[in-house]
Formats: C-alpha cells, structure tokens, sequence
C-alpha cells in the first residue's frame, strides 16, 4: 500500500453532460487532460465529486466517468513515461526565456480518485468494487450523504461492509472520508464528528479527508488522526480552495507571531498538504502555482493569486430577485466551453444553469479576466487550451 498521501492540487473534475444528462466520453477525456496540462496542472484527479454533479446524475453514469477517469489518466502517466522516462514529467518551454527551464516540476505521476459516492450503502459498496476492478489510485466515500446509513451506524460500516470487500478482492486501495455538508443526507450533522474520524483512523487504508470546513474543524481532524496515524500518513486536504491563502501565509510583528502560533496550535504542527478547487477545471495551472507559492509562504505572489483566484468566483455570482446567486459549476462548465475543450455546458438535473443573459455576461467577464491575468502572471502558469 502507498502509504503517503499524495499532495499538491486535487482537482474535483465537472462532468461533461449531453442535454439528457449523459456523459459525453470524449469531451470527458479531455477535461481531464485539460485539468493535467502535461504536468502543471492537477496532481489528482478526483472524478464523481460534487463539482462533478455526482448526486445529479445516474449512478450508471457516474460507473462511465470512473472507466474514462481511470483510463485517460492511465494513458497520460503512460504517454509521459514514453517521452520522458519512468518518474518524470516533461518541461515547458517558456516563450520568454531562450532555452527550456532547467528543472522539471511534479515528478510523480497524476493519480485517478474516484468519488464511489451513493445514495445507499449497496450503491457505495458497488462503486467501490467498480473503482477496485478498474485500478483507481484512491477511492472517496461521503459518510454523511448516505440516506441509509445512520451516524451511530458509520464506524461499523467502514469496519464491517467496507473493509470486507477489500479484503475479499484482496486490495489495498486507499480509502478517503469526504466531508461536504451541501450534500449530507436530512438529518446528518454538518460535518463528521471528530470521535468517529478518530476511530476510523485505525483503519489502515484510511488515509485521509477531504474537507470543506473551517479551519477549527480541519485541526479537529488532524488531532483525531493523529492518535492512531503517524504524520504524514493521514492526509487532510482543503476543500474550501480561498482558505490556503490565509492559512499558509506567513505573519509578522508580534501580534502576527501570536496569530501564526494559534494557527499552528489548532493544526497540532500538522498542515493539511493538499487543497481541491473545483474553478481549477478552468484554471488549473492559476491553482497550481497558487498552491505553490502559499506553501512556499511568498507574500508578494500570494496576493496576486489569491487576487485572481477570487475574481473567477465573483464573476460567478448573480443578482436574481434581489438577492446574489453563486453559479460556479456552470460558470465553470461555461468557461471550459469557451475555452474550447468542450461543446455542451449543460448541467445536470437540480444544478442552477446561466440564463441566456448571464451566459453573455460571464462570458465578457472571463474573457475579461484572461486578459487580467495576461497582464499579472508569469506564461508558464497561465492555462492553455488544445482545441484538437
């Protein structure tokens, strides 16, 4: 079993949907070699999340999208060990600069999560047979947005059903708890209580959480996982993307010191090591550099993605009856559309979609925001389109 969690940006791909709410498997492969962009993009690739409208579609197409997931990012890590040799990715040539840069980023392979998400157990544990049948890297299980599973019941499930079925495939993939409360079933809590991460951390195959939650909760979890794991070996990744910013800045003066040392209390000196960012679909190198430089602690460029990286989420809000309305999966859909590596930004079923008129308007305004971020980042992180 790979026993580290793998780092770096988690990219909850969209699901490329025709207008009956099936998935379109070629423009599906290329999503997901859009989000990679040859190794500067993404460094996971988590298919049947809730960016991917998993609770919006059929179960028999969320089984399509992990085949293709597990498929294209096989032939990727494939097609890369033919160009460059095992353990490494090719370099970027940048425009600005005379000769290729001398160092190339990201030297391990993307990997293939796949969402086994599900509205019963039954559901779940057929998704997770399908996601060890096919190879995925990592599989990731919502507790709380399973109907028939009660809180009380959660542990035993994990102990009992799930660990049963690995061990009867004779498997040792690595198992993540997702954490959304826009998708619980009624009458779940908000978020997984920290006694039952903590008893769940005892699994060996846990590995970690997907979290979007405040960083009080976060801290909860790494205490938790921490009784029964070594650091390093339970991963907790961001799913609430704006946070790094704030949370992987360095202070200064007293008063900053203070600040950064009750953050590191909370965090019990163990950062979350990954961040998922549902708006890297259209900007996946943007979010990779800004993963970059917040772990780094560089000031000067934190504020300049984080300045970017917010623009795209309020051209994604609309004033509909007086009040504001975020639409950011059809904002995205509709980004990667004009972008051109997709022909249908349809959203599933009980997704808000753009009206006509705010279809034109984002379009103005993302185009609006390429051309600030012409003028703002450096080439190599600006993301590319291949419209073949």
């Amino acid at each position: 079993m790979n026993c580290t969690p793998k780092p770096g940006l988690n990219v909850p791909i969209i699901t490329v949907l025709d207008d009956s709410g099936k998935v379109i498997a070629d423009e599906q492969r290329r999503v997901i070699r859009h989000v990679v962009q040859n190794g500067y993009g993404a460094d996971v690739i988590f298919g049947v999340g809730t960016t991917g409208e998993w609770n919006r579609i059929a179960n028999a197409e969320r089984r399509r999208i992990m085949e293709i997931e597990v498929d294209e990012v096989r032939r990727i890590n494939s097609d890369w060990i033919a160009d460059c040799g095992e353990n490494s990715r090719p370099a970027i040539h940048s425009p600005q600069s005379e000769n290729p840069q001398s160092s190339i980023l990201n030297p391990q392979s993307v990997e293939a999560w796949a969402g086994v998400n599900g509205s019963t157990r039954a559901e779940i544990l057929d998704n997770l047979d399908a996601a060890i049948q096919l190879g995925a890297d990592a599989a990731v299980i919502a507790p709380l947005a399973i109907e028939d599973l009660a809180e009380r019941d959660i542990v035993r499930f994990f102990q009992r059903d799930v660990a049963y079925l690995l061990e009867a495939s004779k498997s040792d993939l690595p198992i993540f708890l997702y954490d959304n409360a826009d998708i619980n079933a009624q009458g779940q809590p908000p978020h997984i209580r920290t006694r039952i991460v903590k008893h769940l951390s005892r699994l060996p195959w846990l590995r970690g959480v997907k979290v979007s939650a405040s960083r009080r909760v976060i801290g909860n979890y790494t205490k938790a996982a921490l009784h029964y794991k070594q650091p390093g070996k339970f991963g907790v990744y961001i799913g609430n993307a704006m946070l790094i910013f704030e949370m992987y800045r360095p202070s200064h003066g007293l008063l900053g010191r203070l600040r950064e040392g009750w953050r590191d209390h909370l965090l019990h000196d163990t950062p979350p090591i990954g961040v998922v960012s549902g708006p890297a679909n259209c900007m996946p190198r943007e979010w990779q550099k800004a993963w970059r430089v917040c772990w780094a602690g560089d000031d000067e460029l934190t504020d300049v993605y984080q300045d970017l990286c917010s623009r795209f989420e309020k051209i994604c809000g609309f004033e509909e009856n007086g009040r504001r309305v975020m639409k950011i999966i059809a904002c995205i859909k509709r980004a990667i559309e004009l972008d051109g590596v997709i022909s249908s930004a349809a959203v599933g079923r009980g997704t808000k979609a753009l009206s006509v008129e705010q279809k034109k308007i984002f379009c103005d305004d993302y185009y609006a925001l390429r051309d600030y971020a012409r003028k703002r980042i450096d080439l190599t992180w600006q993301t590319t389109s291949d419209r073949a």
